[in-house]
């Protein structure tokens, strides 16, 4: 275009009416009456602020600013920070004066009443006009920011307590769009190991989620450079991958790709834009996207810290279920196992009754994870191995400083058995100021720790166990009465393993079976012999002592299979009839007592069987019935 330059002219200090001139502007909304002033004071019909940002083409005019200028002009007039008064062919003359801001804008004003004179207090104008714009856009770009830090808050609080990664990774994709202004985001996962990202959500793709490796692409790119990229023209970059577009239908124009760290700087995969509603991305999108990003890793983190510990929970729990098994098949077990199947949907106190390794703890705990508390904790402490004075600190817990050797607060089975189970085992052995302030705490639902003064309420279901006559010491004055009624509600009585032999091959197979697998060896099988041998023992240490064997064979036994001999060195102690016998009796009285006690033992383990007692015995049946008749026994035909 043919247009005329004239000298340049460097900008002159403004008159103190022209400062005053925009103290009218508090936003760049009212830059319009504000150069609709400025034109009018300077004689022009047409005035507007051009941006390059927005290729500059005037963004605020009075009339309808037409120039044919090119942008080359523009630069020059920014480059050299001076005016410049251009005369076009067949036009009207065109001022063009810098603004000074960071944006680089300019001022152009239009009309045939230009002249050189105008210049210096157009620079003058421009000069504060400038300045005012500055202000407004960094009053707008920190306005801004506060609304999305505020924002970006609320995401982050509203997503505090999602419990699963995928949903979480949708709803700030989500939230994303809405808040930096675009149409679609994902949240890209790094998984090193696997070498892979895994994109969520990934809008278009069957199942919402999208893998790619983790060395090609742009996200590729910012993972591995941990830096932010911005693409303008998508299908015009050679990094970006448009397959996920042709399959969809979809087009991308722009996009914005930022990695996410955690707490320790570790790169946990990137945040991706894309299609910015109005433009291309920016600097000021880069850092919001980041800020965002910031609270992006820490809710992953949380949500897949807290999905491992929800699984680890179940996990464990499941496992606690599974030890808590009451196996057997004896008339008592099925009992007992009904009568716990309705027990455990209460909360009712249980005394549990038996012999010292009968079972009164998973009985106990089959009661906690058959009940409404199973996914709350189950705590048990044994009360014999406590003093009255340690007791107390172990159930209530204490202060700092409440005795010697309290260094720090220490908290109580109680408050750590919250909304689950607190199981007290040899309750039998607590002293008796033990028992007084464990009774008030039952009832009163209520405990205060050794040395402090304030009440905690608990929620917490007792269960008992003793292998102790409770009757009788409460009769010796040995065990409150009142405590007693409170923890026997209902009672559970163990019958011991040698009242019960059809359980103890079952119950020796689920053990060896446990323990097989946990010495990583094939289950073994019992000889016929073995088996006979298991069911001739008297078991004292009852189920305790025989889940200590066959751990002991799982890991020590040779063969493919469990022999006699494997037992033998682990059997031979044990009670029987020889404990009983009075000094003073003659040999054949000792002998033909021991026989008689014998087989009563071998007539119950077959079950009144006398045929496979007799077998058992080594004893044809008819031997075992003349036997029987000359120790003075009763001889029942049962078959």
């Amino acid at each position: 275009m043919d247009w005329i330059e004239l000298p340049w002219l460097q900008r002159s200090a403004p008159a103190a009416p022209l400062l005053r001139l925009c103290d009218r502007i508090t936003s760049l909304d009212s830059l319009e009456e504000i150069v609709s002033t400025v034109a009018g004071e300077f004689g022009v019909p047409q005035c507007g602020i051009a941006d390059r940002e927005h290729d500059w083409k005037p963004f605020v005019v009075r009339g309808d600013l037409q120039h044919n200028l090119p942008s080359t002009l523009f630069a020059d007039v920014i480059d050299r920070n001076a005016g410049v008064l251009c005369k076009p062919v067949d036009d009207n003359p065109v001022l063009v004066v810098p603004t000074g801001t960071v944006n680089q804008d300019v001022m152009i004003f239009s009309g045939s009443r230009l002249d050189r004179d105008l210049l210096p207090e157009a620079l003058a104008v421009s000069r504060v006009v400038g300045k005012k714009i500055e202000e407004i856009r960094r009053l707008s770009q920190s306005h801004g920011h506060v609304l999305r830090l505020r924002s970006t808050l609320e995401i982050a609080r509203s997503c505090a307590g999602e419990k699963n990664t995928q949903n979480l990774l949708e709803r700030l994709a989500e939230a994303a769009t809405k808040l930096l202004g675009c149409d679609r985001a994902s949240i890209f996962v790094w998984d090193r190991e696997q070498q892979q990202l895994v994109a969520c959500p990934a809008l278009g793709v069957e199942g919402g989620r999208l893998w790619l490796p983790d060395n090609k692409g742009i996200v590729g790119e910012v993972v591995h450079g941990q830096k932010s990229i911005v693409v303008d023209d998508a299908y015009n970059d050679a990094r970006f991958d448009a397959s996920v577009d042709k399959k969809s239908g979809y087009t991308t124009r722009n996009l914005l790709a930022v990695p996410l760290f955690d707490a320790e700087g570790q790169c946990l995969g990137a945040f991706e834009l894309i299609n910015k509603s109005d433009g291309d991305f920016n600097e000021t999108d880069i850092e919001a996207l980041e800020e965002f990003g910031i609270q992006v890793a820490t809710a992953m983190t949380n949500t897949q810290e807290l999905e491992v510990l929800v699984r680890s929970n179940q996990e464990l729990t499941e496992r606690a279920a599974k030890g808590s098994q009451i196996i057997g098949e004896s008339d008592a077990i099925v009992a007992m196992r009904s009568t716990i199947d309705r027990l455990a949907a209460t909360d009712l106190p249980v005394l549990i009754l038996g012999e010292s390794g009968t079972g009164k703890e998973v009985a106990a705990q089959a009661l906690h994870h058959q009940g409404p508390r199973a996914s709350r904790p189950f705590v048990a402490i044994n009360c014999a191995a406590l003093t009255e004075t340690l007791l107390e600190s172990e159930l209530f817990g204490h202060e700092k400083g409440a005795f010697t050797d309290a260094h720090s607060t220490h908290v109580g089975k109680f408050e750590l058995a919250e909304g689950g189970t607190l199981f007290l085992d040899e309750i039998g052995d607590m002293s008796l100021g033990g028992q007084a302030k464990l009774l008030r705490v039952l009832e009163q639902k209520v405990i205060t720790r050794v040395g402090g003064t304030q009440p905690i309420p608990v929620n917490v279901r007792v269960l008992a166990a003793t292998n102790a006559g409770l009757p009788q010491m409460v009769a010796d004055k040995k065990f409150r009465q009142d405590l007693y009624y409170r923890l026997s509600v209902v009672t559970l009585d163990l019958p011991p393993l040698r009242d019960r032999p059809q359980d103890i091959l079952p119950l020796a197979k689920h053990f060896l079976k446990q323990f097989c697998a946990n010495a990583k060896r094939p289950v073994l099988d019992f000889t016929a012999d073995a088996a006979r041998r298991l069911q001739t023992h008297a078991w004292p240490g009852n189920i305790r002592e025989l889940r200590n064997l066959m751990e002991r064979v799982a890991f020590l036994s040779a063969g493919n299979r469990v022999e006699v001999e494997d037992l033998a060195f682990i059997l031979s102690p044990k009670r029987d009839a020889f404990d009983d016998v009075v000094e003073g009796v003659t040999l054949a009285e000792a002998t033909s007592g021991f026989q008689r006690e014998y087989i009563k033992r071998a007539v119950k383990r077959m079950q009144g069987n006398m045929s496979e007692t007799a077998e058992q015995l080594g004893l044809h049946r008819s031997n075992l019935y003349r036997k029987m008749r000359q120790l003075g026994m009763e001889v029942d035909d049962v078959k």
